[in-house]
This record gives structure tokens, sequence and C-alpha cells, in this order.
């Protein structure tokens, strides 16, 4: 989950206490319930997921108005759970790919038009990498809690290096057509603190005994690219808010507003360590 600072740069009138509280205060909060459930793991850190990830689907299909809302919400919310129960059941590849598809086909069917197939789909693959992609990590044995706990130290450290490094030096907006806010201080600051703070988490770790498959250095550059991929993914979702002329995903999360709100940038790098996990794989 993100933490307060997610205008990456804020040039205009700074919110009022009031509102900063809620979000400091929910922030505080949803980091607390996250970095819980990443400790016990097991089906609570898989419930945790799966309710963000059914949450995402609930707000992509509103927000994109994608029709029938809700039988495809209701469809989203379906193939997630299956997904999910089928990983912590160990199922079989052919078992996971049919589900997935057996989604996918039953999305395409309810959809009212190629407009409707194609929101619900992209909706459906978005709210999918949040869900599972964490919890196929945190079952791993030669990953398990470092991994979750380095991906949030990356996005919360993006997030709010680039508050604070926007504010503080301002300067040349970074995308003005899709977020007004951000510039590229914030940016820069985002990733020199997300690639520091990744790499202290996972030294840490291992100075605790916890040992990952890849050097500090490689660490450091994967902290880097994943800063740049969750800034990445907050502007397009800030895109898509600006098609559908949405202020927030939702209201869920008070002081914030939705939960795709607060997951975009974590998405983008779930997105990233999806494909390295599909890699490693393959690799085998």
């Amino acid at each position: 989950m993100s933490d307060p600072g997610r205008s990456g740069g804020q040039t205009r009138t700074s919110p009022t206490r009031s509102e900063v509280g809620r979000r400091v205060a929910s922030g505080i909060v949803l980091a607390a319930v996250a970095l819980a459930a990443a400790w016990l793991g097991g089906p609570v850190f898989a419930l945790f997921w799966l309710a963000a990830g059914i949450a995402i689907a609930f707000e992509w299909i509103a927000m994109t108005r994608a029709e029938p809302r809700a039988i495809l919400a209701a469809l989203c919310a379906a193939g997630l759970a299956g997904l999910i129960v089928g990983h912590k059941l160990d199922t079989s590849p052919a078992a996971e790919a049919g589900i997935l598809l057996l989604a996918l086909g039953a999305l395409a069917f309810a959809a009212e038009s190629g407009r409707d197939r194609a929101w619900a789909l992209a909706g459906f693959a978005y709210a999918a990498l949040v869900a599972l992609v964490p919890v196929v990590i945190r079952d791993r044995p030669d990953l398990g809690l470092v991994p979750i706990l380095w991906l949030f130290a990356v996005v919360w450290t993006t997030d709010v290096a680039a508050y604070f490094a926007g504010r503080a030096i301002g300067g040349p907006k970074l995308a003005p057509s899709v977020s007004p806010k951000k510039t590229w201080s914030g940016f820069l600051g985002g990733l020199a603190g997300a690639t520091l703070v990744g790499t202290l988490v996972v030294d840490l770790g291992r100075r605790f005994g916890a040992e990952l498959p890849v050097g500090l250095v490689a660490v450091a550059l994967g902290s880097a690219v994943a800063s740049v991929a969750s800034q990445i993914g907050d502007l397009g979702e800030s895109a898509l808010k600006r098609r559908f002329g949405a202020k927030d995903s939702g209201r869920l999360i008070p002081g914030h507003g939705g939960v795709m709100d607060r997951l975009d940038g974590f998405a983008a790098v779930a997105l990233l360590c999806g494909v390295a996990l599909a890699g490693s794989r393959l690799a085998r």
C-alpha cells in the first residue's frame, strides 16, 4: 500500500490539515495491516491480496463503465479467487491455465460489446497482477518474506521521496498533460530513495539470515528499475482517470481514494516481478 506522499512533487495548493491527517492515519493503518499480513504469510496473506485484487477489479469496471457492470465485476472476483485457490492448492500449470482461460472466456462472453470486453479483460489482468504475484513470491521457499518487504520499501519510498523532493526542489514538470503536480525532481528523488532503501532492506534481511539468489548490485539495479516502473504505473493510472473524468478510482480509503489509487505503482512493479518469476520458472 502506498504512503501519504502521492503527488510526486506538489506545486499547487496543499491539502487541508484534516485531509492530511486522514491520509496519514489511513496510510499508517494500511501499512501496518500489509506488513502484518506479510509476516503471517499463508492464507492470511493470500486473502489480503485477493481482497485488494477484487477491490481493484470493481473500481476498474466502474470507472471504465464496462457493461454489464455487476456481472463483470462478479466474474472478475470469481476468477481471481479461482487463481488464488488454484495456487494455494498447488495445482498443475495446466490446471492454473485452465482457470485463467475460463475466467477470461466468461468475461469475454458476458461483455455487451467489444469495447466492454476489452476493458473488462484489461481490468482482470491488472487486478490479477496485484492479487497473485505477491502471494506467489511469499510462498516460494527461495524467496519468502524479504522480497515482499523489498517490494513495499521500493514502492513506498518512491512515493514519499518523490513527494518531498518535488516539494523541496520543484522545477520542470514530469508529465503535465497527465499529472500536473509531478516534477522531474520528484521523479529523481523517488528513484534515488527507492534504490537506497530497497538495497538496504535486502542487505538487512541477509544479516538476519535470509539468503536470496541475487547479489546486492543486482538488487540496487532492480530497485532502480522498479522505482521507475512504479512511477510509470502511477502516471498510467492518472491517464486512465483523466480519460474517464475521474478524480479518484474509488472512495474506499479515507483521504486516499480507491484501492487502485494506492496500488497503481505496486501493480507496475508486480508486473516486473511476474515477468522475472516466469523467466526463472522457464529457465529451470
